[in-house]
């Protein structure tokens, strides 16, 4: 909700939630009618109309994003003794997620203008030990995927696997394909992802029939009929009743990601000429989603403060690169191993970025920005 008269939430899911209330309470009424909680039919429809949303043969609802990355790397067989080479610049349930797997996360830094992986520092990381890349998927576009396939390739690393990390990207492209064309996907539905759920959710999005067969079975225990074990598994399946929340969101995801381009662009039209603010930029051959808005500016506490008491919501993503956390300091990164994501950690800050705030909304917001700048 917006809050006090004249505030700006940092997200607004209420109105999200207002669009669809009525589609949501007619499934919550059906899967308790049918008490259908678990694995339900709407689990099922979702992951088919999701699955052809993206333009992938298949996608396995889990519980959460970290676990469908997880659960996507086991498919391919990566665990004890592999390395996965991701970036600093992300999430920290990235690094989590292969760290569970059994496998050791090596780190490579972020392009200066877009902050996504570097493809050519990805080469230099290459081993026989490697197993997998992970591209992140951040803000709300997607990584240089074919450049990071050509570097595999390349290097006659035949054995490596593609991943992305897409739970920022639903709905972009690039180059005219969507999150999993490359490789196996793994997404989020935390509430507030661009195809939110009304709690934690995830998928796996997979054109691989055998991934498709090991992620529904490590799901489930590791099971592909009752008490029947054929693998290890875990216990993360997609709650019927998100289902519900996802199929009605899902069908309003390309006009809310418009919603969203459309606000990207009144942004830069109200701060394209405020000295002290460095803008974000789409790559070339992407179209953008705009998960996140994310700015750069120097003194950015200070900014922050301002902003929040003109009413303004501000949050940061990320305030710390991966390997300044004491939880991954057995990685052994030094302090400036990653100067491009250590430089822009401290300088960067996400503004309000919703389907449906308004034009007043993001006025008040260049206001409070200008204010706090100068």
């Amino acid at each position: 909700m917006t809050g006090a008269t004249g505030t700006v939430p940092f997200v607004d899911l209420g109105w999200q939630h207002a669009e669809i209330a009525a589609e949501v309470d007619e499934g919550f009424g059906r899967v308790l009618d049918a008490t259908a909680f678990i694995d339900g039919p709407d689990v099922g429809a979702f992951e088919e109309e999701f699955a052809r949303f993206s333009g992938r043969q298949h996608c396995i609802g889990v519980a959460n994003g970290t676990d469908a990355i997880e659960l996507g790397l086991r498919a391919h067989g990566i665990g004890r003794g592999d390395e996965v080479i991701l970036p600093a610049n992300t999430f920290i349930a990235t690094a989590e997620a292969v760290d569970r797997a059994g496998a050791t996360p090596v780190l490579v830094d972020c392009d200066p203008r877009h902050l996504l992986v570097d493809p050519d520092l990805v080469a230099e990381r290459l081993t026989d030990r490697t197993r997998a890349v992970v591209g992140v998927h951040l803000y709300g576009q997607i990584a240089p995927m074919e450049r990071l396939a050509e570097v595999v390739r390349n290097a006659g690393h035949d054995r490596v696997a593609l991943f992305e990390d897409a739970a920022q990207a639903q709905g972009a492209t690039r180059n005219g394909l969507g999150i999993g064309s490359w490789g196996t996907a793994a997404t989020s539905f935390y509430p507030g992802k661009n195809l939110g759920a009304y709690g934690d959710g995830g998928a796996v999005l997979t054109d691989d029939d055998e991934v498709d067969r090991l992620v529904r079975a490590i799901r489930n225990h590791g099971s592909a009929r009752r008490y029947y074990h054929d693998v290890k598994g875990v216990n993360s399946r997609l709650d019927t009743l998100q289902a519900v929340v996802l199929r009605a969101k899902l069908a309003r995801l390309e006009k809310w990601n418009t919603l969203r381009r459309e606000a990207a662009d009144r942004y830069a039209e109200l701060l394209g000429d405020l000295d002290g603010v460095e803008l974000p930029g789409t790559m070339e051959h992407n179209v953008h989603v705009w998960h996140l808005y994310v700015v750069r500016v120097d003194r950015r506490e200070d900014v922050m403060e301002s902003l929040r008491d003109a009413g303004v919501g501000v949050a940061i993503h990320y305030p710390v690169p991966v390997h300044r956390h004491p939880a991954f300091a057995e990685l052994g990164y030094a302090e400036g191993s990653f100067p491009v994501a250590e430089s822009t950690a401290p300088r960067i800050m996400s503004l309000p970025m919703f389907p449906g705030i308004t034009a007043g909304q993001q006025e008040r917001v260049a206001s409070a920005l200008r204010a706090a700048i100068s």
